[in-house]
């Protein structure tokens, strides 16, 4: 069976660079994959500030999709914020799985609380996780920890904005369990930041178990800040 599988930090269905909130215009972006599961990054929930509104479930009903939000933090008091996922396929489960803060914090950046959304298909047997890792070297120590200890044993596909880049430690410890799609794109950089003039892959597809990426790109197009990134994978039966 094959999955055509899309991650996509939105910037909260803000347009580059106005900063101006287009439901529309993301809504026939994402249409245009044609994917059976799309990750998304950057979601905001209902809240209490007028423009946060439930952005997941804006794009499902303009997309028909089904959909998930996971609410890892809140902006202010109220405004919910996190990661989603936009799926055509029957599904199992879905679950929020926190990524604990580091305490104490090692660095003067900006810290934010993180999530990894966990959806589970009921066919076929996939596990996605969809996450958006934080910007300091102790956030990706807890992210990249909280993923591989959920991983399991079956079939699972990794996506998100994981802001790291192909060279660094963290990617290398999800290289010893999990397959880089970008794999199946030999000789190609995949850069996907910032979208109009991108120099660095931060996003990424990661395959486990009987799944093979057979084709991955970057999406061209300037919507958001980030392009997004597509793979087909083909999911081996084995029974």
């Amino acid at each position: 069976m094959w999955i055509k599988a899309t991650t996509f930090n939105i910037q909260h269905c803000a347009v580059f660079p106005t900063e101006n909130i287009d439901f529309d215009a993301y809504a026939a972006k994402i249409r245009s994959f044609d994917a059976d599961v799309i990750g998304l990054n950057e979601v905001r929930g209902d809240g209490a500030q007028e423009d946060y509104r439930a952005q997941a479930k804006i794009l499902a009903e303009k997309t028909g999709y089904q959909y998930y939000f996971a609410k890892a933090t809140e902006i202010g008091e109220g405004n919910p914020y996190g990661n989603a996922v936009l799926t055509r396929l029957p599904v199992r489960s879905f679950e929020t799985i926190p990524i604990p803060d580091p305490d104490p914090r090692g660095y003067d950046g900006y810290y934010e609380t993180r999530c990894v959304l966990k959806m589970t298909l009921a066919q076929p047997d996939v596990t996605f996780f969809i996450t958006h890792f934080g910007l300091n070297p102790d956030e990706h120590e807890n992210a990249v920890k909280t993923v591989l200890d959920n991983l399991g044993d079956g079939n699972a596909v990794l996506m998100g904005d994981l802001n790291v880049q192909p060279d660094s430690p963290i990617i290398a410890r999800i290289r010893e369990k999990m397959t880089d799609a970008a794999t199946a794109a030999p000789g190609e950089a995949l850069l996907s930041f910032p979208s109009d003039a991108p120099d660095r892959k931060i996003d990424y597809i990661f395959t486990k178990g009987n799944i093979r990426a057979k084709t991955c790109r970057v999406v061209p197009g300037i919507l958001s800040d980030h392009l997004p990134l597509c793979a087909e994978l083909e999911v081996e039966d084995i029974t």
